[in-house]
């Protein structure tokens, strides 16, 4: 195999020369050198797989399937957002996990992974919820679709506790169930998550960070916390928990214990935007000085969407708090890693809309004021190299060059046309436009391709 005149926007090395061509033996690369381009065609772009660093595969698509309800599909069309708020949110969650059926998470979920592959996406962390309402039935379909995408995507399975396991009259049925599936599906779990914020007291939120953190050491597992989901104001006497995990990781001994490869992620902390500079700074410099391999997952789309609502109809809405990690200023001002994540895809969460990652990093060109080419990078490595980082796999600059000796398998491969044609009219018989050519990374970031991305597979 050869792919001729390739640009190679992410290779860390500098040189002169801009195209390369690429030669594939045995599935590895066995010469890489300067394009002669005789053909004169338009060049492509060889760049890095994407990543879903946080995606729910037992909720997609529930206000979205465009299927008709039957036996074994249910319907949920009574379940769309009135209000839009958090809480309802939540409600109509637990209300639509009280109806799934097998085909249902199954057909979801599929689909899900689909349009993911599509969309340039070979890796993901997959939160799949355990609880009293839905018994182990969302981690056999996980397990079940693991096993039939896995020549496709590297599907990590985070078993998730999104109610309380702590509080309330379900929480410890809820963390009995939970406790069981990790032991009896030990061998396809790869990660382990809860949700503190949803206690009924900070002293349960406690306890239940404390439980994951031993949990995952227990079982090594990869730690993910939704966390500080919420824009109140932090006080002494209630401040974001994100320092209580630091405090209890430190506690249980984390870097003692659990293996080099095992990550901590944070999703959401949209409380961490109320702290002040200075706040944030010592936050940082904590984290790094722990040597904690912690990262923070922002996830724009369902954040914007569901944080600094105002509180009643005559509140000025107009002044209202965006609520989103600025994650490109946590890397490049606090030095601390973090990325972007999708989260939801038609569902209460997030109700509309593809779940396409490379769409969320063009979102963040004006979420984050990030217009410079450097910032383009950035936001790409946010929903590729950095997600991956961020869940435990390959992850730094150098991963992304190619060598000799090294595969492609995965890599997207950006393909640029000549022409774009338009229908006839009548008194011409075709109108052609000249494409605009993909040539760099902030090409692809601001103007995502939609059919002409592959990724190779062999």
């Amino acid at each position: 195999m050869q792919i001729n005149n390739v640009i190679l926007p992410c290779q860390s090395s500098a040189t002169d020369v801009d195209i390369w061509d690429i030669v594939i033996t045995d599935g590895k690369v066995s010469q890489i050198r300067p394009s002669n381009n005789i053909a004169g065609e338009p060049p492509k772009l060889l760049l890095p797989a994407l990543c879903h660093p946080h995606i729910h595969l037992d909720k997609p698509f529930i206000l979205t399937s465009g299927r008709p309800s039957s036996n074994t599909q249910p319907d949920y069309s009574d379940l769309l957002p009135r209000t839009g708020s958090f809480e309802e949110a939540l409600t109509n969650t637990s209300n639509a996990k009280e109806r799934y059926t097998e085909d249902d998470l199954y057909l979801r979920g599929a689909q899900l992974l689909a349009t993911s592959y599509e969309q340039g996406v070979t890796s993901l962390r997959a939160f799949v919820e355990i609880d009293h309402a839905t018994g182990p039935l969302p981690l056999t379909i996980a397990i079940r679709l693991k096993s039939e995408f896995s020549h496709l995507l590297c599907v990590q399975i985070c078993a998730f506790a999104q109610d309380p396991i702590f509080s309330t009259v379900h929480g410890e049925a809820n963390r009995s169930i939970i406790t069981s599936a990790l032991g009896e599906y030990a061998s396809s779990i790869q990660a382990l998550g809860t949700t503190p914020y949803v206690e009924a007291t900070r002293e349960a939120s406690l306890q239940n960070i404390e439980w994951a953190i031993a949990t995952a050491l227990q079982y090594d597992l990869h730690l993910d916390f939704h966390l500080d989901y919420n824009l109140a104001l932090p006080s002494p006497s209630s401040p974001p928990l994100t320092f209580s995990v630091l405090e209890l990781l430190k506690k249980h001994r984390w870097l003692d214990i659990a293996k080099a490869s095992k990550t901590i992620v944070l999703g959401h902390c949209t409380q961490l935007t109320l702290l002040c500079d200075s706040d944030l700074q010592t936050l940082a410099k904590t984290v790094i000085q722990s040597g904690l391999p912690l990262h923070f997952v922002g996830l724009p789309n369902s954040d914007m969407f569901m944080m600094g609502r105002p509180s009643s109809a005559v509140e000025m809405i107009h002044s209202r708090p965006r609520g989103t990690l600025h994650v490109p200023s946590m890397i490049k001002d606090l030095g601390l890693s973090a990325c972007i994540g999708v989260n939801n895809v038609g569902n209460a969460f997030t109700p509309f809309g593809s779940g396409d990652p490379l769409q969320a990093a063009s979102w963040g060109v004006g979420i984050y004021q990030a217009g410079t080419v450097a910032d383009a990078m950035m936001l790409y490595g946010c929903v590729s190299w950095l997600a991956k980082r961020a869940i435990g796999l390959e992850g730094s600059a150098e991963d992304n060059d190619v060598i000799e000796g090294k595969s492609l398998q995965g890599m997207l491969l950006i393909k640029n046309k000549e022409y774009i044609k338009m229908p006839s009219t009548s008194d011409r018989s075709e109108l052609k436009i000249l494409a605009r050519k993909r040539m760099s990374i902030k090409d692809i970031v601001w103007d995502p391709p939609e059919t002409t991305m592959r990724s190779i597979i062999e």
